[in-house]
């Protein structure tokens, strides 16, 4: 019987918030078992960026990273926000050890080539062909699975940043949502993984005004449809196509809920 593991991934709006982070990592040091956090970071990202004069730009959901938005990145996500984290962790008893994708190998990617989208005009029959690049921006490739059990069993907590390396020494800015999937299936074959995102809403919201519709349960064709009316935009998209992934791969469990509910009872169960 595989030893249980709960990978929890908490966006960058609970971060930035002081009683839901202190809530959520109390609630996380209790969890039984093997675990691992996976953060965000991008709203102290864009702060920093914003009084450095750099501007941000996001395309479906995802950050745009050019040059000075990677030193931003690497700076907030690997240093300011990684190692609070860590160090609030280790005050609750915590062994807290934290990490990039670089640290130890574990998690490579290569650089994202331009995309060709398409961008609705001002009627809805309208459309353009826009080619984007997002610059230094990496999708993960490979989790060295073996290298984070290690670090698990000898009685570590990883606390993974969203940056990744390519192994030819470039850092990569990498969707912490991505990450937390991909982690969580090349851990799938090791342990019965369960995979929350905990965000600063109660799950998948029917109406983003109302915090009580929240969907149950997404199946891919759900997705696709909710996609389609647009019920699901924005930065929820990539959240639920890694979701799905996991799912597919056999990730044992997969919510996405309330950052104080990562007991994972509540929310919305996604399933293949």
């Amino acid at each position: 019987m595989k030893e249980k593991l709960t990978i929890v991934k908490v966006g960058g709006a609970v971060v930035e918030d002081e009683a839901q982070l202190t809530r959520l990592l109390k609630d996380f040091t209790a969890i039984e078992g093997a675990k691992i956090l996976v953060h965000g970071g991008g709203r102290r990202a864009t702060a920093i960026a914003s009084q450095l004069g750099i501007e941000t730009r996001m395309v479906n959901g995802r950050r745009v990273t050019d040059a000075d938005m990677l030193q931003v990145v690497t700076m907030v996500y690997g240093g300011l926000v990684n190692k609070n984290i860590v160090a609030r962790l280790q005050a609750l008893g915590e062994n807290a050890v934290g990490l990039t994708g670089a640290d130890a190998g574990i998690i490579r990617s290569v650089r994202r080539p331009p995309v060709t989208l398409e961008e609705r005009g001002e009627r809805r029959e309208e459309r353009e062909a826009v080619v984007v690049d997002y610059g230094f921006v990496g999708d993960v490739t490979a989790v060295a699975g073996q290298t984070l059990a290690r670090f698990i069993d000898s009685g570590l907590t990883p606390v993974i940043a969203p940056l990744t390396h390519d192994g030819e020494g470039h850092l990569l800015n990498t969707n912490a949502d991505t990450m937390a999937s991909e982690t969580a299936k090349a851990l799938a074959a090791i342990y019965d993984v369960t995979l929350i995102y905990a965000f600063e809403k109660p799950g998948v919201l029917r109406n983003a005004d109302d915090d009580t519709s929240v969907i149950a349960t997404i199946n891919r064709q759900d997705f696709l449809a909710y996609r389609a009316d647009g019920t699901i935009s924005g930065g929820m998209l990539p959240k639920i196509e890694n979701a799905l992934a996991a799912t597919d791969a056999g990730v044992g469990r997969v919510v996405i809920t309330s950052a104080t509910a990562i007991d994972g009872r509540q929310g919305t169960i996604i399933t293949s």
